[in-house]
């Protein structure tokens, strides 16, 4: 965490100092926005956090309730997701107060006794180490508050705009093209997320906000999906699930451990909460009727945990308080659109959709609200871009290329992994079936099979080998390094955080020289990105955070020699960041974990966390040439 850079602080050093729109914003949600989110769920809020870090850009929340949520339905937070908590800076925050997944049991039906199950095995949860971040759960209302405090600390010091209800948009022309038409609404309460009214809500005037964007993250019913023609396109699986969050004293004991458990009875997926004595539990209530009109939805909370104890036996759970549940059955649905470019007057795209409002599936996966917020993190940044005037509107168009693919993917995966929970143990080819499904899948659903295909943000694989262990396209998977001003150790990506920048990570031999020529030219060659993108006036750092890593050992790099590149001066006294120079960890050496050339190579890493492209450190103008297309001369 860098900060004094402007100043002493003796405060919380989180609050980052107020920038443009934050020096003075107004309590009121003006007539002329930039970006209107609607709906404050995992999507919107981290899109929200995200554009909080572009000062000039006035974004507003706008949501139905009359505050913030208070029981959420989502709890399960994938590695990925933590990752993402670091880059927003909370994840060890989070993880103090979650649950932490460390591996699952496996129960089935006793051979000798069917009636009764019996425990047949158990993994790990990370077995292969894919992040070096936990599996959590967590409530959702709380992953909220935390990107909604981080909005709050940002420079343009974001918040949400609660009791106002989306009632239609239209996209013209101007400035601000999107005229919103809004309702007040009092009394809404924030208990559950699924809650489209309230007996004691009441609705007052509408009035008209115009926006240049508008994100539609508002849920499964979106009504700004509704405004600009989409649909949710999909099918329901006929096969129900009751959920519920307990408080019970039980004699199963594996009850403090995830559990995947078929039996005669039916199935269910039990997974602990946090704080130490609260559980989610879905149980399995069977095949539905199509020609019922639903009729499974009313099944009350005793016959769910009646079920729960069949399935369960020889073991008993006594459930002693339900805070929340419901009966839903499974449906797979994803949206015709993302955005608005079909219906829009010149093609442009300036309405969004994101989170639930594009695809929903079961909860049993634990993926929706993790998609959701790789949603919300993949669009904010490129909308900050636009409309600093960094990069052209042509930079929108891969958030609808990028997200519809994984959406698809996702729905795929999670019909397949629901058509396994609703199995019968006899159905199984072999009673290691979901377990060994569960295992070489794991990665899917831990949030690290995203992987973007060659695009104005994604070049291609020429030079791929250059460092074979980070993925053209798929997230840059962090290792332990030695900073070498200070001889910490640190992992290399914890310092990519969500601040809008692109990283370019230059990994030399301190013995050579070809470093210190690349680092020249992108220093101060006229056709430099550094030289044509950084606004005048802003830190050399400013778009660009720009580090050296060297395959020795931090003793043997000698700071003195290091370019002034990777020593920049930052902040308005200008002082040195002692933060862009690292050295591989004996013993981790990251050179050889992720296959880096020792000849050298450039790694270029998006703002979100994928890696945009490798290249040849022997050539600093392909890093030019990269860069060319995403981003406006200053």
């Amino acid at each position: 965490m860098q900060f004094h850079h402007h100043g002493y602080v003796s405060t919380d050093p989180r609050v980052q100092p107020a920038a443009g729109i934050g020096l003075d914003r107004p309590s009121e949600l003006p007539d002329e926005i930039d970006v209107l989110i609607v709906g404050s769920g995992p999507a919107g809020i981290v899109a929200a956090a995200q554009l909080a870090q572009f000062p000039n850009v006035v974004t507003r929340v706008v949501e139905r309730r009359d505050g913030r949520l208070v029981l959420g339905q989502a709890d399960g937070i994938q590695a990925r997701s933590v990752e993402t908590f670091q880059a927003f800076g909370f994840a060890n925050a989070i993880i103090d107060e979650a649950y932490q997944i460390t591996e699952t049991a496996f129960w089935s039906a006793d051979p000798e006794d069917p009636s009764h199950i019996t425990r047949t095995g158990h993994t790990d949860d990370d077995p292969n180490g894919i992040s070096e971040f936990p599996h959590l759960i967590v409530n959702q209302a709380r992953v909220i508050d935390y990107f909604a405090e981080y909005a709050r600390r940002a420079p343009a010091r974001g918040d949400i705009d609660y009791g106002w209800e989306f009632v239609d948009l239209e996209v013209g022309e101007g400035e601000y093209p999107v005229a919103v038409t809004l309702r007040e609404v009092t009394g809404q309460s924030g208990a559950g997320i699924n809650a489209a009214t309230a007996d004691n809500a009441s609705v007052g005037p509408t009035r008209v906000v115009h926006a240049k964007y508008v994100i539609g993250a508002d849920g499964a019913r979106s009504q700004v999906r509704r405004s600009i023609g989409g649909s949710l396109q999909g099918s329901t699986s006929l096969h129900a699930w009751g959920v519920m969050d307990v408080l019970a004293v039980t004699d199963f004991p594996d009850f403090r451990k995830k559990c995947i458990i078929h039996s005669e009875a039916g199935s269910i997926l039990h997974i602990p909460r946090e704080g130490n004595h609260l559980a989610r539990i879905y149980v399995d209530l069977g095949e539905t009727d199509e020609n019922d009109g639903g009729k499974v939805r009313d099944t009350p909370l005793e016959a769910v945990i009646a079920q729960a104890n069949a399935i369960l036996s020889p073991y008993t759970l006594d459930v002693r308080n339900v805070p929340w549940h419901s009966v839903y059955e499974v449906a797979h649905r994803l949206t015709d659109r993302f955005d608005d470019a079909e219906t829009a007057p010149d093609g442009k795209q300036r309405v969004f959709l994101m989170g639930d409002a594009c695809h929903t599936h079961s909860a049993k996966a634990g993926q929706g609200m993790n998609v959701s917020m790789q949603d919300g993190w993949n669009l904010g940044w490129k909308l900050g871009y636009v409309l600093e005037g960094l990069s052209p509107d042509s930079l929108l168009q891969t958030y609808s290329e990028e997200r519809r693919v994984t959406a698809k993917n996702l729905i795929d995966f999670d019909k397949e992994w629901s058509t396994l929970m609703a199995k019968k143990p006899e159905e199984f080819a072999s009673p290691k079936e979901l377990e060994e499904f569960y295992v070489q899948t794991a990665e899917f659903p831990a949030g690290f099979m995203t992987e973007y295909t060659e695009s104005l943000l994604t070049g291609d694989n020429e030079y791929q080998e250059l460092a074979a262990g980070f993925p053209i396209g798929k997230r840059f998977k962090s290792v332990r390094t030695t900073r070498v001003s200070d001889a910490v150790d640190v992992h290399l990506g914890h310092h990519h955080r969500a601040d809008g920048r692109f990283r370019v990570y230059a990994f030399a031999d301190a013995a050579g020289t070809q470093l210190e020529s690349w680092a020249n030219w992108m220093l101060s060659n006229t056709a430099s990105p550094l030289q044509r993108f950084t606004p005048l006036g802003a830190d050399i750092d400013a778009l660009f955070d720009v580090k050296a890593v060297f395959q020795q050992e931090h003793h043997g790099v000698d700071i003195s020699q290091v370019s002034k590149l990777f020593l920049p001066l930052v902040g308005p006294f200008q002082l040195v960041d002692y933060e862009k120079i690292y050295a591989a960890k004996p013993g981790e050496d990251i050179f050889d974990l992720r296959g880096i050339s020792r000849d050298g190579a450039v790694v270029i890493v998006r703002p979100d966390h994928y890696v945009s492209a490798v290249l040849p450190l022997s050539d600093p103008a392909a890093v030019a040439a990269f860069f060319e297309p995403i981003f406006l001369a200053r």
